[in-house]
């Protein structure tokens, strides 16, 4: 006597968005199921992973997180090109760090024209992000917005207190929004809806949780994010249908674990263990709803892509 597996129905579905400049666009969200059970639901597109290039070169990166890219780490540009035609990147994270107040605090004009010098060299689709400061992000990612009409690049992130600005831009110059909220389900929907309020369509918008990586809140991002995977899935609630973005590789690469030399404490490798610890927050990002995953070492994201092939191979 065959054995019926018993299977939940789902009565909602995640936004399918198309990302990037049309001659190449990626396509994420479709799934009607909780994240990988291809046993009870479809989930036609797998989950993407964005490649990290900073707009300057980095100052506080461990050596294990520079060796792949120390030969590029001074040019954004030939940055972006050795992570695609290197390490197969799906699509490129530029981290506008130089645009910081606190830091070097780059002007809006410098930063867009380096967006835009990156964009034309690439034709994957370009996350532009920014120092989550509210003014110094208004100005720099409307004018981003602006030197870089129709060129699709996904903009954030879009807070509320920043919103109406940034993304007008997003609407008048064909951009999509990444809506970002202080991991809390209610604030994330609130936030979505103020967007649709402003004319941004739903296919418009991926949402950002804010994340943590393992050892630093993962499971309060993760219950956070199930619960958005839940209301979208078995609720029908339309405004936490969109699919989830992660911006996570800077959360695991300025850890304390990670900076520790070799065999502190008995933690083993260095190198080793900053790979696996961005490897394993990743994961569990996925697992937990996530729709694209912002990392940056080559090798944690190889060893994601072969955990994403075995878990959604027919």
């Amino acid at each position: 006597m065959a054995i019926e597996i018993p299977k939940t129905p789902y009565s909602g579905k995640v936004r399918e968005i198309k990302l990037g400049k049309e001659a190449k666009t990626i396509t994420v969200g479709g799934e009607n199921s909780f994240p990988f059970y291809v046993f009870e639901g479809a989930m036609p597109h797998k989950p993407r992973i964005a490649m990290e290039v900073l707009d300057s070169p980095p100052q506080e990166w461990p050596q294990a997180a520079i060796e792949p890219f120390v030969d590029v780490i001074n040019d954004p540009i030939t940055w972006a090109k050795k992570c695609i035609h290197t390490y197969g990147a799906e699509m490129i994270a530029l981290q506008l760090v130089s645009t910081d107040p606190n830091g070097m605090n780059r002007g809006a004009d410098e930063a867009a024209a380096v967006v835009k010098k990156v964009s034309d060299a690439i034709d994957v689709p370009l996350i532009v992000w920014g120092t989550a400061n509210h003014e110094k992000d208004t100005q720099v990612l409307t004018k981003v917005c602006e030197v870089c009409q129709n060129k699709r690049l996904i903009i954030g992130p879009v807070e509320e207190k920043n919103y109406k600005k940034i993304a007008a831009a997003a609407i008048g110059y064909k951009h999509t929004v990444v809506a970002s909220s202080p991991i809390d389900i209610n604030l994330a929907k609130q936030l979505n809806i103020l967007l649709g309020n402003l004319g941004v369509a739903d296919d418009m918008i991926l949402m950002d949780p804010t994340v943590s990586g393992i050892g630093y809140g993962m499971e309060y991002c993760y219950s956070v994010m199930e619960r958005m995977r839940m209301a979208g899935l078995t609720q029908q609630d339309e405004k936490l249908q969109l699919p989830i973005i992660c911006n996570l590789a800077n959360e695991v690469w300025k850890s304390k674990e990670v900076h520790l030399p070799d065999n502190e404490n008995n933690m083993g490798n260095a190198k080793n263990r900053g790979i696996l610890m961005e490897a394993m927050s990743a994961m569990a990002l996925l697992l937990a709803g996530g729709d694209v995953i912002i990392m940056r070492h080559p090798e944690a994201i190889k060893l994601i892509k072969e955990m994403v092939a075995d878990l959604t191979a027919s």
